[in-house]
Order: structure tokens, then C-alpha cells, then sequence
């Protein structure tokens, strides 16, 4: 049996698997660190990468997208010696796959513990109330603290944010009865407020009314008097107009006193004078001779 072929036959086989071996397709967003004979080699960007079999050895792939890390619940002692539990999420990023491979075993406990111990430097040095309304103080920093010193991991933090400060039970329960205090007394000062809006209103228009009702009246009186001063100018002018004589004068004089008496402007009587010759005519005329 000639066995001559399996010579070319295990030639091509073993160029073969040299290439599948040799070659390493990287995804997008993607680094793998190459050693080769145990150093560090270079870094496979994205794509179709060639590599020495053998001699040369791929690390896991890394990914270099922005990514988010939660960390469990951390408890922090408040300058006011009261115990926290504060949550909170980390958005890193890789951005030196070299660094990240060999500067730090684990750079996602790195972060974890830096965070832990940041929080409690940072935490330690207010009291609730200021943990409790300056988050974004404490985000930025954290993050300052973070970046500078996962930068020579290859590591970069873009943004911390804190998801929760839970004080405890006895705090939360005084903090609720502190809002609900708050809340009544809020809602019985805008009532005062109502209220006493709602007496000055009241008083204005009041005040309104009298002023106008005052001067409906004023005017009332100064028509009134107008009407009678021409009545009365009206009256004198056809008296002198028609040449009566005393005696007819006086007796009209004399029908018009009723209406004069009843007038409600009528305070002060005004008798001609030359009415009063007449008056005199015609007392004599009802003499008896």
C-alpha cells in the first residue's frame, strides 16, 4: 500500500488549521489584548486580525461601550452619627485595553470599593439633611475621585448617580410627621389668607357701595333742586308774562305753598318781595267791609 500521498494530505492540513487558528474577527466596540510567549503583544482593534498560532495567545475580549454598574446598598455614618443606606450606579467606560488587562486584577471591584470608600469620606462629612438635598454635590464628587484614579486602570467614569438615601426607620417616621406638620401649616396660612382676602374684598366693595349709593343721592338732591328752580322760574316768568295783577298773584301764591311744603329740598322758604304787597292786597280783599 503507498502511503505517498498522506505526506501533501497532512502538509495541507496543517497549513490549514495554522490559518483557522491564525485568524481572529474582533466585533465593533471591542478590544483583545495578544501576548505572545507570555508578554504582551498588541491590541486587536475591531475586525479581521491575523495572529502566530501557537506563540501567540488572545485574553478575553473586552468591551469598550459605556457601560453601568449598580452596587448593593452601602452603609455610610452621617457627621450627625446616623446610618444611611445609600444606592448608587456607575457609568464607566474602558478606554485602554492594555491598562485595564494588566494595571488591576478587577477593575469593576476596583470601583466598587472606591465608590464605597469615597461615599463614606464624602458622606461622613455632612449631616442628613445636607445628604439628603445635595446629591449633585456628592455626584461630582465621587466622579472627581473616581476618574483620577481609574484613569491609570484604562478606566474612565463618566457620571455617578445616587438612586436612594434611606435614613432609618425612627428618622423616616419623624421626617413624615416633620412634612405633614409642614403641609397643615402651609394649608392654614393660605386659608388666613383666603379669609382675610376675602374680608378686605368685602370691605372695599362695601366701602364702593357707600360711595356710590352717597353720591346717587348727591346727585338725586341737585336734580331735584334744578327741577324746582325751574319750575319755579318757570312760573314767575308766566306770571310776569301774563301782567296778572295782585290779587291773582297772591292767590296763586297761595295754591303753590302746599307744594312747596311737601318738597323734600324745601328747608328754607323764599318769598318774593313783590309778592308781598300782593299778600297784603289780598288779605284786604277778604276783609269783611
Amino acid at each position: 500500500m503507498d502511503f505517498g500521498f498522506l505526506l501533501p494530505l497532512a502538509v495541507v492540513v496543517i497549513i490549514a488549521a495554522f490559518l483557522v487558528r491564525g485568524i481572529r474577527i474582533v466585533p465593533q466596540a471591542n478590544a483583545v489584548v495578544v501576548e505572545r510567549l507570555g508578554r504582551y503583544h498588541r491590541t486587536l482593534d475591531a475586525g479581521l486580525n491575523l495572529i502566530i498560532p501557537f506563540l501567540d495567545r488572545p485574553k478575553p475580549r473586552i468591551d469598550l461601550r459605556e457601560r453601568v454598574v449598580s452596587f448593593p446598598p452601602q452603609p455610610v455614618i452621617t457627621e450627625d452619627n446616623l446610618v444611611v443606606e445609600i444606592d448608587n450606579v456607575v457609568f464607566y467606560q474602558v478606554t485602554d485595553a492594555k491598562s485595564a488587562t494588566y494595571e488591576i486584577e478587577d477593575f469593576i471591584q476596583g470601583i466598587e470599593q472606591l465608590t464605597t470608600t469615597t461615599l463614606r469620606n464624602v458622606v461622613g462629612g455632612i449631616d442628613l439633611e445636607q445628604a439628603l438635598t445635595s446629591r449633585d454635590t456628592i455626584n461630582s464628587a465621587l466622579r472627581a475621585v473616581l476618574d483620577e484614579a481609574t484613569g491609570k486602570w484604562g478606566v474612565r467614569v463618566n457620571r455617578v448617580e445616587l438612586k436612594a438615601i434611606d435614613p432609618p426607620a425612627n428618622v423616616q417616621v419623624a421626617m413624615e410627621l416633620q412634612m405633614k406638620a409642614e403641609r397643615e401649616k402651609r394649608a392654614a396660612v393660605l386659608e388666613a389668607d383666603g379669609a382675610k382676602q376675602s374680608q378686605i374684598l368685602k370691605a372695599e366693595g362695601a366701602r364702593q357701595a357707600s360711595i356710590l349709593e352717597a353720591e346717587g343721592e348727591a346727585q338725586a338732591e341737585v336734580l331735584r333742586a334744578e327741577g324746582e328752580a325751574k319750575a319755579i322760574t318757570t312760573v314767575f316768568k308766566a306770571v310776569h308774562d301774563s301782567d296778572a295783577d295782585d290779587k291773582v298773584l297772591a292767590y296763586q301764591y297761595l295754591q303753590q305753598l302746599p307744594e312747596i311744603a311737601n318738597g323734600q329740598a324745601s328747608k328754607i322758604w323764599v318769598i318774593p318781595g313783590e309778592l308781598s304787597g300782593a299778600m297784603e292786597n289780598l288779605a284786604k280783599a277778604f276783609k269783611k267791609p
